[in-house]
């Protein structure tokens, strides 16, 4: 594993490789993942999400030498709306079970009946949370309450589009990081955050807005600080690579481990995207050869 990346930015990406649009096989996914961990920037790269579905075909993926390391695979079990409760707990009993295999946590949709699902308390879980308003609220507080009982439970909030779920535009997201740094719970993020700067790009040849991973992360500290709504919009639609870069750089170790406490992760399908642009703008240095 690498030492090169900083604080900030270590465990940042979780590998959503075989979700869309990436849509890995994940025999390749396995194997790249094993590529991307021992890389040079193999510490900016969290577990590999794997469809609780999947559970089974991971293990039959480690028997045919997918996984050729000798450290268990950190792999988190994702839970996609409509994923059968039944079928979440095999995965996981399954997969806890193998030692080649560390369950890193769970993640599925929040629901008021999420404690009854017999998931092992030991594991982190994420709890994606509802599209604002009401159902919103309630699930925040819902996770408010368990963190301060101790339990390791994150938010997660969608970033990209779905089919059901359209792009949240700055003035949402701000609204999610004002509800989740108010009163601080830790939260995840996914989908659309494929690069650093917010930016119009190009998404199987259709321009669509994306969020950027250093705009959340200079806005997390901001919501942190309690800044209002308006300065929060304001650095989700920055579009200044080198300005986010510069503030980022100048922070202290304090304040990059306060960001991180906050946010934990946030799933990309082609990790090697936002690396590569954080290594552009000087953030991750590549060792000498």
């Amino acid at each position: 594993m690498s030492t090169t990346v900083p604080a900030l930015l270590r465990a940042l990406v979780d590998d959503a490789a075989v979700f869309p649009p990436g849509s890995n096989p994940l025999p390749e996914a396995v194997s790249r993942h094993g590529e991307h961990r021992a890389a040079w920037y193999g510490d900016a790269v969290g577990p590999l999400l794997v469809p609780a579905g999947s559970a089974r075909d991971l293990l039959a993926d480690l028997d045919a030498g997918r996984w050729s390391s000798s450290v268990p695979l950190d792999a988190a079990v994702v839970a996609r709306p409509g994923t059968h409760s039944a079928v979440l707990a095999e995965a996981v009993a399954v997969l806890t079970a193998d030692p080649r295999v560390h369950v890193a946590g769970v993640e599925l949709g929040w629901s008021a009946g999420w404690r009854r699902l017999g998931i092992p308390g030991e594991l982190p879980l994420a709890l994606e949370v509802p599209r604002g308003g009401s159902d919103q609220a309630e699930a925040v507080a819902d996770i408010r309450e368990s963190v301060a009982e101790g339990d390791d439970v994150v938010a997660k909030f969608r970033t990209g589009p779905t089919a059901v779920w359209p792009w949240p535009d700055e003035d949402e997201l701000a609204a999610f990081l004002r509800s989740a740094t108010s009163a601080p719970i830790p939260f995840k993020l996914t989908g659309g955050l494929h690069h650093a700067v917010r930016g119009t790009y190009a998404v199987d040849g259709v321009p669509e807005e994306n969020h950027g991973v250093l705009n959340v992360l200079v806005a997390t500290a901001a919501a942190l600080d309690a800044a209002p709504h308006d300065q929060l919009t304001g650095v989700l639609a920055g579009r200044d690579a080198a300005a986010l870069a510069a503030t980022v750089r100048d922070w202290s170790p304090h304040t990059a481990l306060r960001v991180r406490a906050a946010l934990r992760s946030y799933g990309c399908c082609t990790a090697t995207d936002p690396v590569g642009e954080l290594a552009d703008l000087g953030l991750l240095v590549a060792p000498d050869p």
